[in-house]
């Protein structure tokens, strides 16, 4: 049986793209035609380029949006001002790898304002473009399976903090009702929903670094309650769910292991769990997945990340096919899909992988997967 592959969803975007999601993003003047057009033809563009790669489940490689969760300040109302920066505590620790990425721009900069009023929906216009111009470059490149990524509440929650709802959790209670559409408008065209928690081990070591791991827990549990609760009446079979540490290079050496946070990643009500296994500082974690085998549902597919997304090194196919080896001779062939542990262009005009590069890795994934059988 041939092990399938995806990814984490960010592709990088060409500076036409970033060009145009700058221009809006800081008000300047731009053709909402030129834009809409821009858009849909790069959208055209990334699809054909995972086609070309092997990619056998594709998505828009958020091509319209300036991140993985900022983007919602541009859907809902409630957003203004700005947030907080937390430095994730490994950089703090090393003061001059922290300025070294700074000054290399290694550090994107764009607005996180805070939520200071009622988030609600502004209606879920871009959401449907964005959700056509997939669609539309899967029937031309002949892609027969996608996805879409959207926020779950605890990693807005994590990026836009809250300056309104008298609590937290009331917080993620909002967000969870406001996201719960954008959930449905996914799944109901068609695609599978992927759901970005970074916030579920990430913000361990970036927002609760006062905290204790299980102190630390038990504020994730409240985000999942918050998600599935979003989730109720989506079929978990048509939900995907990435959990990571942060896209970025660095010493990682604050992450919460994998071992800690299995039970909440599990508790999520989705079929398909995406996670990092390349990276130095979780790839010797495939070993959790086995010790902890018999805790794992059925009808969970794993989707371990076997292409790193911070190094220009392209993965030999040889190794990625090492590497998705260990999940089959646990789950079997038809549990495992080989993925990336990130996005390759988390944030719109930065990525630490040249684009070329980036579908290269995507080559040798797909090349590695094959030699699995």
């Amino acid at each position: 049986m041939t092990i399938r592959t995806t990814h984490t969803g960010s592709l990088p975007r060409t500076q036409e793209v970033v060009d145009m999601i700058f221009a809006r993003e800081n008000g300047e003047d731009y053709d909402p035609g030129a834009f809409a057009r821009t858009m849909r033809e790069a959208c055209s563009e990334t699809v054909r380029k995972q086609v070309e790669a092997g990619i056998d489940v594709v998505s828009d490689g958020e091509t319209s949006k300036i991140s993985y969760a900022t983007y919602v300040k541009d859907r809902y109302t409630g957003f203004g001002g700005d947030s907080p920066r937390n430095t994730p505590a490994d950089l703090k620790l090393f003061p001059s790898f922290s300025k070294r990425l700074s000054q290399d721009k290694g550090a994107p900069t764009y607005a996180r304002p805070m939520c200071v009023g009622e988030v609600r929906s502004k209606g879920q216009g871009e959401l449907r473009q964005d959700i056509d111009n997939l669609l539309a470059a899967m029937a031309e490149h002949g892609a027969s399976e996608g996805f879409m990524n959207a926020a779950s509440p605890g990693v807005i929650s994590l990026f836009l903090q809250n300056d309104f709802y008298p609590t937290r959790d009331a917080y993620l209670s909002a967000l969870a009702d406001a996201m719960a559409g954008e959930y449905r408008t996914i799944v109901d065209a068609g695609l599978m929903l992927q759901l970005d928690c970074p916030d579920l081990a990430l913000s361990r070591h970036m927002l609760f670094t006062d905290l204790s791991d299980e102190e630390f827990l038990r504020i994730a549990a409240t985000h999942v309650e918050a998600l599935n609760g979003a989730l109720s009446g989506i079929d978990p079979s048509r939900v995907r769910v990435h959990i990571c540490w942060g896209n970025y290079e660095g010493p990682h050496v604050c992450d919460i292991g994998m071992d800690k946070v299995l039970d909440t990643f599990l508790s999520v009500n989705a079929s398909h769990l995406l996670f990092e296994t390349s990276n130095p500082r979780h790839a010797h974690e495939w070993a959790v997945w086995r010790d902890r085998a018999a805790d794992v549902p059925e009808d969970k597919v794993l989707v371990p990340g076997v292409v790193d997304t911070t190094t220009n090194f392209v993965e030999h196919p040889d190794l990625v096919s090492e590497r998705l080896r260990r999940f089959v001779d646990i789950f079997g062939a038809e549990r495992v899909m080989g993925g990336s542990d990130c996005g390759f262009g988390t944030f719109a005009g930065f990525g630490a992988v040249d684009p070329e590069i980036a579908y290269a890795k995507l080559a040798a994934l797909v090349e590695g997967a094959k030699k699995v059988g």
